[in-house]
């Protein structure tokens, strides 16, 4: 028989939800024995908007992209540390481009069977909800989606691992 879910990744933006669905998705891992995927993404889209619109000198995009990535590596070596204390190997990947479309780019590339993600900001208007690349990503990713929830129980069931 088929296991339900053979491949998870966790997308992490350095949030308290992201860390909060890594712990999740470590426990989903070690109960499944799943493959753990861990992908950070620098959002060039946005560094590049953010030039065009004179907020940034070009740069100055070159150093914030940087920071971004360093910032991403830390979270990654974050994520593989959490696994590795409860037993669980993760994978980390780094992407550069659009969140949205590096979710969905490597959900596919993988066989991803399960999106982990922490919960989504509260949206403010509807224009928000329209433009918010980590809700586009859950709404057009090719596999399931488990949003992150009740921060005591998962961090119990971490703790207890």
């Amino acid at each position: 028989m088929t296991k339900p879910v053979e491949r998870i990744m966790v997308y992490l933006d350095g949030s308290e939800g992201s860390i909060l669905a890594m712990r999740l998705a470590v426990v989903f891992a070690d109960f499944s024995g799943a493959e753990l995927y861990a992908l950070s993404i620098v959002n060039t889209r946005a560094l590049s908007d953010l030039v065009q619109s004179h907020i940034f000198l070009e740069a100055e995009r070159e150093e914030y992209r940087r920071e971004l990535s360093e910032d991403g590596a830390r979270y990654l070596n974050h994520a593989v540390e959490m696994g590795r204390r409860k037993g669980v190997s993760v994978q980390s990947l780094n992407f550069s481009g659009s969140i949205a479309a590096g979710i969905k780019e490597k959900v596919g590339e993988l066989g991803i069977d399960l999106l982990v993600m922490g919960p989504p900001p509260r949206i403010r208007s509807r224009r928000d909800a329209m433009f918010d690349e980590l809700e586009s990503a859950m709404r057009t990713v090719d596999c399931s989606v488990l949003i992150a929830r009740n921060e005591e129980r998962i961090e119990k069931l971490y703790r207890e691992l």
